[in-house]
Order: C-alpha cells, then structure tokens, then sequence
C-alpha cells in the first residue's frame, strides 16, 4: 500500500479505539468491538499485546508524552458523534461520513439500522478500507457504500449522486479529524459543495484551534507541532471556538453545541474515574442544516 502521509492518519484513530475497547466496560471512552479487525497485521499484534493492563497504561502514558490530552480528545471525540448520531437517527435519511479512514460505525450502525451509509476519503484509503472490511466481515452490508475523492479537487455531493445519494435526503454528515489536514479553500469548497443539502441535515464535526495553526499557542506540546507543523506540514486549517458560529452560518449552518476539552472531561472521563485530561488543541461542534 502507498505510504501516502496523509492516508497513514487514518490508522492512529482506529488504533486508539481498539486499545480503549481492551478496558473493563466501565472505564472504556468509546466502545468499538471491530476497530481491531479493521487493523493490518502489526496493528492487531499490538491491540493483542495490550489487553495486558500495565501495558496498555504505558502506551496511553506514551501517546500523552507525544500530545498531551489528545488520547481524551480522541476518544471522547466519538463517542460525542456517536451520541449525537443516535440522538438524530430517527430525523435522518442517510450518513455521510468525510474522512471516514477505518472507522467502523458505518458496520455497527449496519446492526440495528438499514439507513444509507456513504464513506469518502482519498482512493488509497477506500481501497484499504475495502480490503479490512473483506478481511474482517467477508462482505460489506448493501447499506454501506465507499466514495473515493480528494476534498482538495472534488465536490463531494457529485461524487456521493454517482453512488445514490440524493440531495432531499436530511444527511448526518460526520467531519471528524479532517478539517486540519486541508488547507482553507478546501474546507470552504467543501462546506459550499453541501450547500444543497435538505434542512434538517445535520454536521458533527472536529477542528483545531487557529492559533496552535499559526504557532501563537502550542498549549505545552511543542512536540506536536514540530511534529504537524514544521517536520511534516501535515495540519493546514484552524478556527478560534468564538468565531465558530459565524463561519458555519456563512454556508448554512447553525451551530447547536460546541465542546471543548473541560465539557469532554466532565462528560466522559468524569464518570469512568480515570485520571486523563484533554487538551485544548482540538474542539468539537454539532450544527443544523437551515
């Protein structure tokens, strides 16, 4: 498979979620029972390996060390869709799901509901992930469909018509861990292409703060952003949680809620009982299509 750096991302998150699935039921942020058999071979080595406690606490301690708080931000950060994805199931005709890498809830969702799934991402990604879900599940359920596009150089609702989708129907659209990877004119072609979509459509979405973009603000992970930012100019697009509201309504959103690392901690840390903190690089939001 190509090395592209932008498609090796997609593994981290899904790695995160099979770790966190080897937690007592009790102490688990997300819950996702197929995330490591979506994994290539070395990755379910290492989710094997960590069903042992005191490792796994050396390979969350060692994630934090590298980005302080982003083990709870990416975590947290799903389980926030996936609350928000089944507060909205019965209002909603389909889910799109932009950047969808090996996340696996389109074939959870496939469990107890037969409404439309579509996942986009770079064609080298659609064709891994294609490859995991014959791996892991022999087959992919007809209600799960995968698009393979650029965000830099396509339109995405045409890309989507080409596999059913339809511009009536009130869409879930779930952007989680993508905005930062484009650059600008991407995100706003992107938000302009959804245009179109039916009101009562909704987005849940993730993005990190402006100024950790432009180096005014590394919140203690200098690290991080030598790691994003200088070595490998990997993160191009932020935002500032006060001018969130005004952005999204200049395409059609209204933003409904906004979550940062306190709201996080208090959700879904707090009633665990571990000791994680988040960090305040990256915030989440959930809006409605007017």
């Amino acid at each position: 498979m190509t090395r592209n750096p932008l498609a090796q991302t997609a593994l981290g998150p899904a790695v995160l979620a099979a770790i966190e699935h080897n937690e007592p039921p009790a102490r688990r942020l997300v819950d996702d029972d197929l995330a490591a058999a979506f994994l290539p071979a070395p990755g379910r080595w290492l989710i094997g390996a960590t069903r042992s406690a005191l490792l796994r606490r050396l390979v969350i301690a060692a994630m934090d060390r590298s980005g302080p708080g982003l083990w709870a931000n990416l975590t947290c950060r799903k389980q926030f869709v996936a609350d928000k994805l089944d507060e909205a199931l019965d209002d909603i005709d389909t889910v799109v799901i932009l950047g969808a890498g090996l996340d696996t809830r389109p074939y959870r969702l496939a469990r107890r509901s037969r409404i439309p799934v579509f996942e986009v991402d770079l064609p080298v990604n659609i064709a891994r992930k294609s490859a995991a879900v014959r791996r892991a599940l022999g087959q992919s359920p007809r209600s799960v469909r995968l698009v393979a596009l650029d965000f830099e150089r396509d339109d995405v609702l045409t890309a989507l018509a080409e596999y059913g989708y339809r511009t009536d129907y009130r869409a879930f659209f779930i952007w989680e861990g993508v905005t930062q990877y484009l650059t600008e004119p991407a995100v706003r072609a992107t938000l302009e292409g959804l245009r179109p979509v039916a009101p009562g459509s909704r987005l849940v979405f993730t993005y990190v703060r402006r100024d950790f973009i432009d180096g005014i603000n590394l919140y203690g992970t200098p690290a991080l952003y030598r790691r994003t930012r200088q070595r490998r100019q990997l993160w191009h697009f932020g935002l500032q949680p006060e001018e969130v509201a005004e952005f999204l309504a200049g395409y059609g959103w209204r933003l409904i809620e906004q979550v940062g690392p306190e709201q996080l901690v208090q959700r879904y840390i707090e009633p665990t009982g571990r000791n994680l903190t988040a960090s305040q690089i990256e915030w989440s939001g959930y809006a409605e299509k007017t």
